[in-house]
């Protein structure tokens, strides 16, 4: 009998990716595989490559495509179903890969083929897809050192792979972290002032960590440092002394022992300088710029500076305004509010003055509902229509669900995947849209495109379908904003086809845009229904969630730009050898961008994977930048009537054919001038944030 032999489902290279058969065993023989028959093909690419886009362009994507689909879905896994033998996997197989990557980078065929290209007499008659996508190739080229030779190119080279592997070490050591504590309650008077939803959540935790006779009423209840449960308790604890042992393990994770990030940190700054002045760049923020919309640390810097003096002392009035509220209550710790005092007393706050209360919103916002809501909006101002597609592909765990888009002719035009709660065992904190299969002609076929939307709200308790905060709401529109870039694109070019190619800095347009409709009155009360009785929101509450809407504005705003401003710092101004340690630089900035000190152990840097795990080094600053565009976009709507259905609807085809169907295919200046007519203002962006009047 002739033995079967079982493909490796990693290496299948197109389609939707099998979670149902992929293991954590095909990973190191898969991309071994992987890598080896990639570096054939890119060996005889360099040496039958021709200077056209038959030549070059088309067999260079399908090479990256290949890798792209395998290294993908591992890196996907990673995030969401993490587990010690997957990590081994990924660390054993990472430094093969980076290797890879980097000469392919490095090709300096493909990178001369790229340049006689732009020089060809065919140039002109290219789309602007085609020109920007071969104008980024060149550059990427030469950010990944293709001009390098000898000992500067072995160190490069070094500090790619050094890199790789700190990155990753970073975010498991947050991960590990942040699952590594937790607070137990045992008795009422520790419970006291929790919410119903907290306490289910938190007696569903201790169950699972092995007190099967957990229940909400009688305890034990489990707090964690994961958001759903560490936000909830800062809020409504009114145990003081539990809210500060909970912020001081939040604010020090990864700080100490075997998880201590600090001299990750370092090293990591250290090696990103290195990197940068080996290309030519004096910092590695001006490295980072090279790819980004803003033209330079100064005019980030001025963004910066006019937020601070926008916010700074309305940040100052709201911390008198919660002290002289905690005075009034006769609150023994108001002369001396700190840090794990704010959520609570705000709340507090919320509750009197706006009459809202996160707890009284919850049960109008169950999980189904508000899908139905938002798909109800994509549908009239986008008119695309979102249907389950449950079962038609194989998922990573029970609770993700899938789901396909129809253009208006109910032709299928996308899919995605929602992967929506929380499993601090296994899945990174945080939500993210990460593209699974992009937008492509294939042989004359267009390739149709798949988004993995993941988030991290309180999963469904006791039979109970997961009852979202309005925060939740807000981060699943968000994250939805960016699955329509990538879904509803109509480039068929890969390299510029939805988020591909599109600026860092402006790439939250969309996400941000998005988050503006859950303070749109129709789209609000369609989606906002009672989990229990089916009643729509009341009006009163929507105005109460209207008017909070720019509560505590100031100090939110001052903490975007305190990380803002500490990221630019370290990668643009800071050097190890001038005698200021990172934590001082932390400090400093925190003094200029913060109404309150930070506490002397105060290590958030150590937990901040955005710009040491992610993709937002020297680029933190880009949800601001991006959130001048998409106000000013969101004015647009304002502008041609917001109670206006027709004008809703054709605005938002003429946002549906700009910004969410060009992609990276211009420059999105140009995008943006393309949809609004002119270059965006600063104006919608304060007055939406309550800082200039309406």
């Amino acid at each position: 009998m002739t033995a079967t032999i079982v493909q490796n489902p990693l290496l299948i290279g197109n389609g939707l990716p099998p979670f149902d058969s992929i293991e954590t065993g095909h990973i190191e023989p898969g991309i071994a595989a992987l890598i080896d028959d990639l570096t054939i093909a890119l060996e005889r690419l360099e040496v039958e490559i021709a200077p056209t886009w038959q030549g070059l362009v088309e067999p260079l994507t399908h090479l990256e495509e290949r890798l792209g689909w395998s290294w993908g879905i591992v890196g996907h896994l990673m995030g969401v179903k993490n587990s010690p033998e997957l990590r081994a996997a990924y660390e054993a197989v990472q430094p093969a890969l980076v290797q890879f990557a980097t000469r392919l980078g490095q090709s300096k065929p493909i990178y001369e083929a790229f340049k006689q290209l732009r020089a060809s007499a065919s140039w002109d008659s290219f789309e602007p897809a085609q020109q920007r996508i071969v104008a980024a190739s060149i550059r990427e080229a030469e950010l990944s050192g293709v001009g390098l030779e000898g000992a500067a190119k072995d160190r490069f080279n070094e500090i790619q792979q050094a890199l790789a592997e700190l990155t990753t070490r970073f975010s498991n050591n947050v991960l590990d972290a942040t699952k590594a504590f937790s607070l137990t309650l045992t008795s009422p008077d520790e419970i006291n002032g929790l919410p119903p939803s907290l306490l289910a959540l938190a007696a569903q935790l201790a169950r699972a960590a092995g007190e099967d006779q957990a229940t909400p009423e009688s305890g034990p209840w489990l707090i964690t440092l994961d958001y759903p449960s560490f936000g909830p308790f800062m809020q409504h604890s009114r145990r003081r002394d539990l809210r500060e042992q909970l912020y001081r393990a939040f604010v020090t994770r990864a700080s100490e022992g075997d998880l201590d990030n600090g001299p990750n940190i370092e090293k990591i700054l250290q090696l990103r300088h290195e990197m940068a002045n080996l290309l030519g760049y004096s910092t590695y923020a001006e490295l980072s710029l090279a790819r980004k919309m803003a033209p330079s640390v100064e005019a980030i810097d001025k963004l910066m500076g006019e937020l601070r003096s926008a916010s700074y002392d309305t940040a100052l009035k709201e911390l008198e305004e919660l002290r002289a509220f905690a005075k009034a209550k006769g609150a023994a710790e108001a002369d001396s509010l700190t840090h794990w005092d704010i959520a609570f007393w705000a709340e507090r706050i919320r509750e009197e003055k706006y009459g809202l209360n996160d707890e009284e919103l919850r049960p109008y916002f169950p999980l189904p509902q508000v899908l139905d809501g938002l798909f109800a909006l994509a549908h009239r101002i986008f008119d695309v229509t979102i249907a389950p597609a449950d079962g038609e592909a194989p998922v990573w765990h029970a609770d993700v669900r899938y789901f396909q888009v129809l253009n208006g002719g109910g032709e299928p035009i996308a899919h995605f995947y929602l992967d929506p709660y929380s499993r601090p065992a296994e899945k990174r904190g945080g939500a993210w849209m990460d593209d699974c299969i992009n937008r492509g002609k294939i042989n004359g076929q267009v390739r149709l495109p798949v988004a993995y939307l993941v988030c991290n709200q309180a999963p469904p308790v006791d039979g109970k379908p997961s009852l979202m905060t309005f925060r939740d709401v807000e981060t699943l529109f968000h994250e939805f904003g960016h699955g329509l870039q990538h879904m509803l694109t109509r480039v068929d070019f890969t390299g510029a086809a939805g988020i591909s190619n599109v600026e860092w800095d402006a790439v939250e347009l969309p996400s941000q845009f998005m988050e503006n409709w859950c303070y749109h009155r129709d789209t609000l009360l369609t989606l906002a229904r009672h989990v229990g009785t089916g009643e729509p929101l009341p009006e009163d509450l929507y105005q109460k969630i209207v008017a909070a809407r720019t509560f505590m504005t100031g100090s939110a705003i001052l903490r975007q730009v305190r990380f803002g401003w500490t990221d630019l710092e370290l990668h643009h101004r800071y050097c190890p050898d001038s005698g200021e340690t990172v934590a001082e630089v932390n400090r400093r900035i925190a003094i200029q961008a913060s109404v309150l000190k930070p506490l002397p152990e105060d290590a958030f840097l150590c937990a901040f994977t955005h710009i040491f795990a992610g993709g937002y080094a020297a680029g933190y600053y880009s949800y601001f930048w991006a959130e001048v565009l998409s106000a000013d976009a969101f004015a647009a709507f304002e502008e041609a009537g917001l109670e206006n259905e027709a004008a809703i609807a054709q605005t938002g085809r003429r946002f549906r054919d700009t910004v969410l169907a060009l992609g990276g295919s211009r420059h999105p200046m140009e995008v943006f001038k393309a949809f609004r007519g002119r270059e965006p203002s600063t104006q919608a962006l304060l007055r939406h944030r309550g800082l200039v009047a309406a």
